[in-house]
């Protein structure tokens, strides 16, 4: 919501920029895109790791309760 109330306000102050972010919008998302599932793949490897590290602590008893 606070999104497109601050469209609105630069819709008022400049239309032409706001055109112009409401067109550019969907293309810098698809630009974004690979990044952002780079980075879910980059998370998913780092939770692996974190997982085989505390594996033989959550086996002796040292998990969470």
């Amino acid at each position: 919501m606070f999104g497109f109330i601050l469209w609105l306000f630069l819709l008022f102050l400049c239309w032409p920029l706001a055109l112009l972010a409401l067109v550019m919008y969907p293309l810098i998302w698809l630009l974004l895109l690979p990044l952002r599932l780079l980075g879910i793949g980059v998370e998913a490897v780092f939770e692996l790791l974190r997982a085989i590290v505390m594996l033989p602590a959550r086996v002796l008893g040292g998990g969470r309760r």
